[in-house]
């Protein structure tokens, strides 16, 4: 069993991990086999969600577990089972197992009849990665059935992590690179997609291509692996074609220009079966006012504010939308100008348009 001693010694080091790291996958994949040392398991996933949508932006997957991904999200997305992640989340449920929600009783979970114990899995735990408000990521472990099952000074040990993982995972999410002019073109403009309803890809023009290529290449996975974030939204539209369920949607944070905005839709074919269409497309502004709403950690009002701005109003149809007077807009603005680091209205425009492309022609 592990000590409190060796439990404390990784941390540490998972501590000094997230300040050399530069590389969301070479993060998650240290972060693995420093967490391996501490709680043994004998596969793993870690995961970026998008906060808005609960959606996977992306996975480091060991191999034991990529041959049931596809299961995995089939379960998370198609039936009803103990512990899904959107259920940790709504609840604030950091850490769980398979066994003890289940009540010792495994075999009560689809997850384990279906999934996990036809692939030899025992025992998951699942942690979902929440930093105030908002999940960044889900961290899941597997046992084979002949090891033991997680125990709770593990799953505390791994929920006293959250805050450092989850810190980490955000940071790789908000942060941007400079601006590439060259991402601005057709060459990374809007592309559109086709796949069966068994997720194999039917149709695509060039550039939903090159958006695919460039999605393998931030997994790191072959070329006929589906990235996870097609995935999820695909796995999502077919299962919940109702609106009222939400977007089948994520925005991912590229390594280059702009962030990317994938969607799902369910279509019905003429041979009578369900195909999905996947559209590709930069991040327009209502996609990217969360995601700076949360990089400099804006309050509900001066989101308001920022949105009316960016709509180009002036401060006098600020005060009337909002019903506050301009002298509370012009707090408001500073109070943005502030933490975004600008110093004037105009400033700020051409900071939104030049760092996020966010104001449109």
């Amino acid at each position: 069993m592990n000590t409190n001693k060796h439990f404390s010694q990784i941390k540490k080091r998972i501590i000094k991990l997230g300040m050399v790291t530069d590389s969301s996958h070479h993060y998650r994949t240290s972060l693995l086999s420093l967490l391996r040392e501490a709680v043994p398991f004998d596969a793993a996933c870690c995961t970026h969600v998008d906060p808005q949508t609960l959606l996977s932006t992306g996975a480091v997957t060991e191999d034991h577990v990529e041959s049931i991904h596809p299961h995995l999200f089939q379960n998370e997305y198609g039936e009803e089972d103990v512990n899904s992640y959107e259920q940790m989340v709504n609840h604030k449920l950091l850490v769980a197992t398979l066994y003890e929600a289940t009540e010792q009783q495994p075999e009560r979970s689809a997850r384990y009849r279906k999934v996990l114990n036809p692939a030899g899995f025992g025992d998951e735990l699942r942690a979902v990665l929440i930093l105030g408000e908002a999940c960044w990521g889900y961290l899941t472990l597997y046992r084979k059935a002949e090891q033991s099952k997680f125990l709770p000074e593990e799953y505390d040990w791994i929920a006293s992590l959250i805050p450092l993982i989850a810190t980490r995972i955000r940071a790789f999410s908000l942060e941007l690179p400079e601006r590439d002019e060259t991402w601005l073109d057709n060459h990374y403009g809007s592309g559109i997609a086709v796949l069966s309803d068994q997720f194999a890809l039917l149709s695509s023009n060039p550039t939903a291509d090159r958006w695919l290529d460039k999605l393998r290449s931030l997994e790191k996975i072959d070329a006929h692996i589906l990235p996870r974030p097609i995935r999820a939204v695909s796995t999502q539209a077919l299962n919940s074609p109702s609106e009222s369920t939400g977007p089948a949607k994520v925005c991912i944070r590229t390594n280059e220009g702009p962030y990317l905005v994938i969607r799902a839709s369910r279509l019905h074919a003429s041979d009578g079966q369900f195909q999905c269409a996947i559209s590709f497309e930069p991040a327009r502004p209502a996609d990217m006012l969360p995601i700076i709403a949360e990089a400099y950690r804006l309050t509900e009002r001066e989101q308001q504010l920022l949105h009316g701005v960016i709509r180009g109003l002036s401060t006098k149809e600020l005060a009337s939308a909002l019903h506050i007077s301009a002298y509370t807009v012009q707090d408001h603005l500073k109070s943005i100008f502030n933490k975004s680091g600008v110093s004037s209205r105009r400033e700020l425009i051409w900071y939104l348009h030049s760092r996020y492309n966010i104001i449109e022609a």
